[in-house]
């Protein structure tokens, strides 16, 4: 099987409707441990942000919400690589992370600006958290573009031609609705 030149990498950002410890975002942290398990199991998975249990490490144990994005201690960052958006967007839309993602308005206050970004990395690449930031502000600023973009319109990988994909994620997932 050939090795593909590029992976997907993709942030997204949130702010907790309240600290960890709280009761209304309670169930979002138990949940966390099984649905990050989840991804590292999941076909076209690569590599996920952690933060004092294993920054950079491909798999295992931890997380991201440790780690601080800014000056508001309740703003958290999720970052991961996926062999391909197919794979990704399986994840996300098809899997036992969706219900779970379905219930995020419980958890984290609805966000003025982009809190999801994707874009092409070389395969073997693993981007750092400025990268993501700065993504975002892309898109936040510009709009989708081959630098950054989103499953609505998910451009190329950068040795392929052609107009961005709209993937059709449905509407509540995409916080539309």
């Amino acid at each position: 099987m050939m090795t593909p030149d590029f992976h997907l990498a993709q942030i997204n950002i949130g702010r907790l409707v309240a600290p960890r410890g709280d009761p209304r975002v309670q169930p979002f942290f138990e949940a966390l441990d099984s649905i990050n398990a989840l991804a590292e199991a999941s076909p076209g998975f690569v590599w996920r942000l952690k933060d004092d249990d294993g920054i950079g490490a491909g798999r295992g144990v931890g997380n991201a919400t440790a780690i601080a994005i800014g000056p508001d201690p309740l703003l958290i960052p999720n970052m991961s690589v996926w062999q391909d958006a197919d794979a990704l967007f399986d994840f996300v839309y098809r899997s036992a992370h969706t219900p779970v993602m379905a219930r995020r308005r419980e958890y984290f206050a609805r966000f003025d600006g982009a809190y999801q970004a994707l874009w092409w990395i070389p395969a073997g690449t693993v981007p750092t958290l400025s990268d993501g930031l700065s993504r975002l502000w892309l898109l936040d600023r510009f709009g989708p573009s081959p630098d950054a973009f989103t499953f609505k319109a998910r451009f190329p990988e950068p040795d392929r031609a052609g107009p961005p994909a709209d993937m059709r994620p449905d509407p509540w997932c995409m916080g539309n609705a």
